[in-house]
């Protein structure tokens, strides 16, 4: 999740895609695009304990790291293998393109990866057996990207090109005379919650691959060629709001590409043996109003939340949650943004967990510890303190405890309403030998004060599980509906 203090001008959508010299490889079919997302996880020796203390502890950092250097923005980096999705793509020329996973990031919005050379401090326990890290030098098919140039003025939230074109060490003439094109843009860095990034912008060649014997092409696409990291040694796919967001950049080939984006997360429960398919991305689809499927849902919409802010986050208004047949109402700025840009629940595919502040996360977990003590479950307080969640309970998954299980779900403004499967806010799993569930939402940590800024709350990726979640910006709106996601790709790759 990025955090940005300046805001971003309206008109620089328009400037850069100027300059976007792009070309089509694929017939857009219903002008929509299918990618797959694969989820990340690390070797067998992991316990479950440990993906899920890790991602307990990652989707703190994310939701609430704060820095208060007054130019550059702090970002919340993509979880550790286990715990986020990873879209392919390729970089270089057409004659030797190299083929690089990236962390799919709706909370962030610029490309980066590691390019060489490359070092990663502190980085031991980052990557296993299994991680798919790629290395390059930067693609022979690209080039710095000017101090002068728009796109650098954004990636460094929005600075002048004087500012710019001074610490890229250029001639005062060439400054006092915008003529400082043949400057490259300055070292970008980003402060993360337990890392930090140095990398330089560049424009070149970037792929997409469908399912399907297809692909899209930018030839002039923007992204950032990290060298140095702290603690991060894999690459972001930024699918934010902003002018440099993949998303943002394929409006070259086609407005709805950039307007309309959806993605389905394929169950998992922190086990790799029921992730068969991909998870679908679908790029451009208008998704289906309807459905005569009874384990399926209609989309729910909730509007977009204005942010001038933090412009590039999606933002909605949690109104309420139930448990149960109790409706709990949310802390007010849950469901608002204030002129600081403070404020919202962000959907964010990066953060595991949902995050709540404390006061609403006590009231929660305090009605579904009421409901579970009356139905006569244990605590299982051992278990709290391995994963970093709580409350947890001795829990036997058969059908009849998870009966007993109270409903839950989110009422996001205008009046969308999604109620969320069991197994996205209560999973079952064993623990120290015994069966355990625990309730999978977490607590910020503490109220926010006047010193605090960036949203009040996070809806994770967990949460997200089993439904097709569209992020329509032509309409500013976030829709939810419950699907079979292995079923919607076959569907969707059989054409």
């Amino acid at each position: 999740m990025a955090y940005q203090f300046l805001p971003i001008p309206l008109l620089l959508t328009t400037t850069l895609l100027c300059f976007l010299h792009s070309h089509l490889t694929h017939s857009l079919v219903s002008n929509s695009f299918l990618l797959p997302l694969s989820h990340t996880y690390p070797s067998t020796n992991s316990s479950l304990h440990h993906l899920i203390k890790s991602s307990t502890v990652r989707s703190t950092i994310r939701h609430g790291s704060r820095n208060g250097a007054p130019r550059q923005p702090p970002l919340s980096v993509p979880l550790s293998s286990g715990s986020d999705y990873t879209l392919s793509l390729s970089v270089g020329p057409v004659s030797s393109p190299t083929t690089i996973s990236l962390f799919m990031d709706t909370g962030s919005d610029i490309v980066w990866f590691p390019c060489s050379p490359f070092e990663c401090i502190l980085c031991e326990g980052k990557l296993d057996a299994n991680s798919n890290v790629t290395i390059l030098p930067p693609p022979t098919d690209s080039r710095l990207v000017s101090c002068a140039s728009p796109a650098c003025s954004t990636a460094h939230s929005s600075l002048p090109s004087s500012d710019l074109c001074a610490a890229a060490k250029c001639p005062l003439d060439a400054i006092e005379t915008a003529s400082c094109s043949s400057h490259a843009c300055p070292p970008l860095y980003y402060a993360y919650g337990d890392g930090s990034l140095l990398a330089h912008l560049r424009h070149g060649r970037l792929s997409l691959a469908s399912s399907k014997p297809d692909s899209l092409s930018i030839s002039n696409f923007t992204f950032a060629c990290a060298h140095s990291t702290l603690a991060e040694p894999v690459g972001v796919a930024g699918f934010g709001r902003g002018p440099l967001s993949l998303p943002a950049q394929l409006s070259a080939l086609s407005p709805s590409l950039s307007s309309r984006f959806s993605y389905c997360l394929v169950s998992h429960s922190f086990r790799a043996d029921r992730l068969l398919h991909p998870s679908p991305l679908i790029l451009g689809r208008s998704p289906e109003p309807s459905t005569n499927n009874p384990s399926e849902s209609a989309f729910v919409y909730t509007s977009l939340l204005k942010n001038s802010k933090h412009p590039y986050f999606y933002t909605v208004a949690l109104e309420a949650i139930s448990v149960g047949p109790i409706k709990i109402p949310a802390r007010p700025d849950l469901a608002s943004v204030d002129h600081a840009g403070n404020g919202g629940m962000v959907v964010d595919s990066g953060t595991t967990f949902t995050m709540l502040p404390e006061e609403t996360f006590s009231r929660v977990s305090t009605e579904f510890a009421h409901h579970m003590s009356s139905a006569g479950f244990n605590r299982a307080e051992e278990a709290e303190a391995k994963t970093g969640l709580k409350p947890c309970y001795y829990f036997n998954s058969d059908r009849s405890s998870n009966r007993l299980v109270p409903s839950l779900a989110f009422h996001f403004k205008s009046n969308a309403t999604v109620e969320l499967p069991r197994r996205n806010y209560f999973m079952g799993f064993k623990s120290e030998g015994k069966r355990v569930g625990c309730l999978m939402l977490m607590n910020v940590g503490g109220e926010t004060d006047e010193t605090d800024s960036g949203p009040a709350g996070t809806l994770g990726n967990f949460q997200q599980q089993g439904f097709e979640v569209v992020y329509d910006l032509e309409a500013g709106r976030v829709g939810f509906a419950r699907r079979r996601c292995t079923a919607l790709w076959d569907s969707i790759a059989r054409g």
